[in-house]
């Protein structure tokens, strides 16, 4: 059967499989000595294949894992969790964790108390089975939000990780977006945990220690008449720190081109819609009018 997945979803699925092969490809003493000198091995695919579960052939019991560069972490909130006398949303059935012990925890005590930790995952194959398994934007209630952050930093600017950082974001109008919404959430998840985001990872020079990555986390949020997605950063730049506005800006112009598809001088702004741009958090705060970048 002919695959239906692109990109890198596709990928994501062949890097697996092919590895999993590559493990368990091995001859025997027997099969090498059997081989005449210039005579090609002949191996049976099938029979190599047998045992070996992809999450795409098997969401919940696969046994082949490929790390991820970092551990991430889905939360989710919606209207239904927000009422402690109602049901929670059956997002998933993994059981509830504790907030990590970050230093912001405490000063973001008030804003977490209704969002709720769904699970943790560290490899390929556990996060396309979270993804096979949960509701996708397009069909989540008004004022929900799922945030996918790096294991350890919670989803508020008072963690120590976001504080001094901001975020990327464009608001897309719910009535010519709904088709579209869900591929655009996956692949801002995938251009996350694949660290594709900051352009400065893979322009480092590989001799010497590549920076870290400005990506903390990344949120997809329903409202009533729009979907907004975010990416979040843990720095910003000043006014005269041009070496790190170039790297934020390469994070938005690849958000902008290589993930939701437009071209880079494309504008997007109208009734409720805004272009890719780009607010500290700091200045979030702030009421009234706020210093963006644009892309």
């Amino acid at each position: 059967m002919e695959s239906t997945l692109t990109g890198s979803a596709l990928a994501a699925s062949r890097a697996a499989l092919s590895a999993a092969m590559a493990e368990n490809n091995v001859l025997t003493s027997d099969d090498v000595g059997s081989i005449e000198p210039g005579e090609i091995q002949e191996i049976n695919m099938e029979a190599q294949a047998e045992g070996i579960r992809t999450v795409f052939s098997d969401p919940t019991s696969f046994n082949v894992k490929h790390p991820l560069y970092s551990p991430w972490t889905l939360w989710f909130d919606s209207p239904m969790t927000k009422h402690r006398n109602l049901p929670q949303t059956p997002i998933s059935a993994v059981p509830q964790t504790p907030l990590p012990q970050t230093p912001g925890v405490a000063a973001a005590q008030g804003w977490m108390e209704d969002i709720k930790r769904v699970i943790s995952f560290d490899s390929v194959e556990e996060f396309w089975g979270l993804y096979n398994n949960i509701v996708p934007p397009s069909s989540l209630p008004s004022k929900a939000n799922y945030y996918l952050f790096k294991e350890g930093i919670i989803p508020a600017w008072e963690d120590e990780a976001n504080k001094y950082g901001g975020k990327w974001s464009i608001q897309l109008p719910k009535d010519k977006n709904k088709p579209n919404v869900d591929k655009m959430w996956l692949y801002t998840m995938l251009a996350a945990i694949g660290e594709t985001f900051d352009p400065s990872l893979a322009a480092s020079d590989p001799s010497g220690s590549p920076p870290n990555s400005l990506i903390t986390g990344v949120i997809v949020s329903t409202r009533q008449q729009f979907y907004r997605i975010s990416i979040w950063t843990r720095l910003a730049p000043g006014q005269d720190d041009d070496g790190l506005r170039e790297r934020i800006e390469g994070v938005g112009r690849h958000f902008k081109v290589k993930v939701l598809g437009y071209t880079e001088n494309q504008r997007l702004a109208g009734p409720l819609a805004t272009d890719v741009e780009f607010v500290t958090h700091k200045d979030s705060e702030k009421k009234g009018k706020t210093k963006k970048i644009t892309i």
